[in-house]
């Protein structure tokens, strides 16, 4: 299959692939999205193939604006109060779905998860459409998530009818997960909406702790995601223990060894595959480099992979879940 770039000037025939049962990707302000018929069971089925993906791992579904989410899930006031503050924006939120939802969609699930996308290219494609788009991360299974078009055409070249090409995305991670469904609004996958911004309008919301085994409601929890293909290891400390340990093994490893490091500290290592993510004390701006970052350890032949960490709250809290998978939960405690 020949998979066609597109500018923002063809996202009427990009819009037509979609409506015919095709996979497009197309940006969001978070990452890149592989969009298909949310209501075409076959179509849904397509992008688990085209991925890679276990088809018990739900997508999101992205709608133009929130009425639309009443066609397709059974809202409530938490709903209406958080989209009315946070669309169109990075914040998913899963409600209990209407039949008219193929459960090829929700991952055999009672439950859909609904976002609006701050971004003009993903508004302007839903509307032309005329149908919500089911939208995962448009790489394949278990790898970085895209932020620039060319990384989807690495993973999905010949695999999927068309790319929309936005440049690169914003925000850099997935947007948070927030379930609605059960007695207290729990985040199931941490992001660009915090859980300290949710609390302002639902104090009772709190980060939930997903158990191994269990089914989950959201993309992104039950397996090892966002990951190079080198082993990676976060370490953990402070950022003086941190520098020192990692110094530790880039001495124990040979050369062959890629760092994940803050403009703080990037100088300090001796190896030429070390990359910044940005000044610790500019979190929007780690988060917007990582997926880039980690995708750039795959150009190189690093055998291994020592990542920094970030401590604090509010988006600090997405970027260190995001390593953690890409790493596997592979971690050292420095100074131990």
């Amino acid at each position: 299959m020949e998979t066609k770039i597109f500018n923002v000037d063809q996202l009427e025939e990009a819009a037509k692939l979609i409506t015919t049962g095709e996979l497009v990707a197309f940006p969001t302000e978070t990452v890149y999205g592989l969009g298909a018929d949310a209501l075409n069971s076959q179509a849904a089925l397509s992008i688990f193939k085209a991925k890679g993906r276990p088809a018990d791992n739900p997508l999101i579904v992205h709608v133009k604006e929130a009425s639309e989410v009443e066609k397709i899930a059974y809202t409530n006031a938490e709903f209406h109060l958080l989209a009315e503050r946070f669309w169109p924006g990075p914040l998913t939120m899963i409600l209990p779905k209407k039949p008219i939802v193929p459960y090829e969609t929700t991952g055999g699930l009672e439950t859909v998860a609904v976002r609006c996308p701050n971004h003009k290219i993903a508004l302007r494609l839903i509307e032309l459409a005329k149908t919500p788009i089911a939208a995962p991360s448009a790489n394949r299974s278990g790898r970085p998530s895209p932020t620039e078009a060319k990384h989807v055409y690495e993973d999905l070249k010949g695999i999927i009818a068309g790319i929309v090409d936005g440049g690169h995305t914003g925000i850099g991670l997935e947007s948070t997960v927030l379930d609605l469904t059960g007695e207290t609004p729990e985040i199931l996958r941490p992001g660009g909406v915090t859980l300290e911004m949710l609390k302002v309008y639902l104090p009772q919301a709190r980060q939930a702790v997903v158990k191994a085994g269990q089914k989950v409601k959201s993309p992104g929890l039950k397996y090892r995601h966002y990951a190079p293909k080198a082993p990676m290891y976060m370490v953990i400390g402070t950022p003086e223990e941190q520098i020192k340990e990692i110094l530790l093994q880039l001495e124990k490893n040979g050369p062959n060894v890629g760092v994940l490091a803050t403009d703080e500290s990037y100088h300090l290592y001796p190896t030429p595959y070390k990359i910044s993510l940005g000044s610790r004390h500019d979190l929007a701006m780690i988060a917007t480099n990582l997926y880039g970052a980690l995708r750039y350890f795959d150009s190189t032949n690093v055998k291994i992979i020592f990542a920094e960490t970030i401590s604090g709250e509010g988006l600090a809290t997405a970027i260190n879940d995001r390593l953690t998978r890409a790493c596997g939960g592979q971690r050292i405690l420095a100074g131990h």
